[in-house]
Order: C-alpha cells, then sequence, then structure tokens
C-alpha cells in the first residue's frame, strides 16, 4: 500500500509540467517544447524567417542533442544561452555545419529567440540560441531570430543567473533543459 502511494505521489508531482496544455493554434511542426529544471517552455520557430535554422533546431531537438543541457550563460535582464551538446559550456557545436545567417526586420525584445554565433563571423551559427529577458535591440539585423516564447517565460524568468557584474555571464551550477522535443513528436 506504502508503495502504490509512493507511486501516486511521484505521478502527480510529474503531472503538472506533462499535463500542461500547449498553446492554441500552435503549429506543432515549427515549435519545440523545453522541460527544464524550472518548468516547461515552448517556443514557436519562425520558419518564415529562418527556414535553415528552424530546421537545425529541430533536427537537434530529434537528435536528442539538446537533452540534458546547461544555460551556459545567463545575465539577468539581458538573455539566457544554452544550446551547447557537445561541450555544456558555449564553446561548442554540433557535428552539422555552420549556418548562413538569416537576418529579419523581426526586432530582439522580450521573449524573442535568437541563435548564437561567434562574434567574428555572422555566418557561424550552428546550435546554440538565446531567449531575451528584455529589448535587446542592439542585437537587430546582427544576429538571426528564430522564433519566441509562448508559453513559459515566466520560468525562463527563473532561470539560476550569473553574478550581478559579471561580464561573461557564466553560471555555475546551471539550470538544463532536461528534455527537448518538436512539439508535433510529443505523444
Amino acid at each position: 500500500m506504502i508503495r502504490i502511494l509512493a507511486l501516486i505521489a511521484a505521478l502527480f508531482a510529474v503531472a503538472p509540467a506533462l499535463a500542461q496544455p500547449l498553446p492554441a493554434n500552435l503549429d506543432k511542426a515549427n515549435a519545440i517544447v523545453i522541460d527544464s529544471t524550472k518548468g516547461r517552455i515552448v517556443i514557436a520557430l519562425r520558419a518564415d524567417l529562418a527556414p535553415k535554422h528552424a530546421e537545425r533546431i529541430k533536427q537537434l531537438a530529434r537528435d536528442g542533442f539538446y537533452n540534458n543541457v546547461p544555460f551556459h550563460r545567463v545575465m539577468d535582464g539581458f538573455m539566457a544561452q544554452t544550446g551547447d551538446g557537445e561541450k555544456f559550456n558555449g564553446t561548442g557545436g554540433s557535428k552539422y555545419p555552420m549556418l548562413k545567417q538569416e537576418f529579419s526586420a523581426t526586432p530582439f525584445k522580450r521573449g524573442v529567440v535568437g541563435m548564437a554565433r561567434r562574434g567574428d563571423s555572422v555566418d557561424s551559427a550552428n546550435a546554440q540560441f538565446f531567449i531575451c529577458f528584455a529589448d535587446a535591440s542592439f542585437l537587430n539585423r546582427q544576429y538571426t531570430v528564430i522564433g519566441e516564447v509562448v508559453q513559459g517565460m515566466d520560468v525562463v524568468d527563473k532561470l539560476k543567473k550569473a553574478p550581478a557584474g559579471s561580464s561573461s555571464g557564466a553560471v555555475t551550477d546551471p539550470d538544463k533543459m532536461v528534455k527537448v522535443q518538436v512539439a508535433s513528436d510529443i505523444k
């Protein structure tokens, strides 16, 4: 009887994230669902703005590349960066080639998701991405917009941040993306 009660209690603890419905009118074929250590984040990918980048994100999610990957760089009032499933520290990429930029007029503002890249090349995006906490208009037409958080921005706000004054934004013992899936693949 005690084992059954323990199992039921465990299921109730996991159920809120799993039972949470996806936003209405979400194009599930162009959305990713991130189950993080802080909760669920749903990102609508902008395949209309950045088709190659959106496809890359979906491919890496399907490869399991993003599972258990940390939010390695989180700067309060700016952004949370993740996606290094190779080295887990912000210096790695995927097995796929770099992507050419797909800049657009869409502004970087709270909840907008962009592809990270090496500072020396606009055509160096690969696997890492970031979510803006606030307006970041200085990034406009400098980085590729790949989507927008449509559910779970409150979860993004809860991510562990780098210490105040940190210029690198590196996080010690960071929160993680536990599982990342294309929304249409969720059963």
